[in-house]
């Protein structure tokens, strides 16, 4: 007989760690390409835990700002290379989260 090896995956929910929704979102994306998308589509942008999926974003959002979501888009953001002086550095890597809610909810960030 032979044995299945499967692969785990390594992700928050299978974890036993808990994060509270402030600790889920850690600040909304307010950039030019946000704003437009806020306007036009009723999708938001924020800087996430990397270690939150997408339904923990979903009830983070729906708890904190009182509005019900569509759609959550996850972007794990890379580092990018940076230089001061005569050292090399990277910046640290990111989680980025589009969040679309429904048509009758707005989230007010100004």
């Amino acid at each position: 007989m032979t044995a299945k090896k499967t692969k785990k995956r390594h992700d928050a929910t299978a974890s036993k760690l808990t994060l509270a929704p402030y600790q889920v979102i850690l600040r909304p994306l307010v950039t030019e390409k946000g704003v437009h998308r806020a306007t036009r589509c009723n999708a938001y942008s924020f800087e996430v835990n990397r270690m939150a999926g997408k339904q923990v974003i979903r009830e983070a959002v729906e708890e904190l700002f009182d509005v019900k979501v569509v759609r959550v888009n996850t972007q794990n953001r890379k580092g990018k290379p940076r230089r001061t002086k005569f050292r090399w550095g990277r910046t640290k890597a990111w989680k980025k989260a589009i969040v679309t809610l429904d048509p009758e909810d707005r989230i007010d960030f100004f």
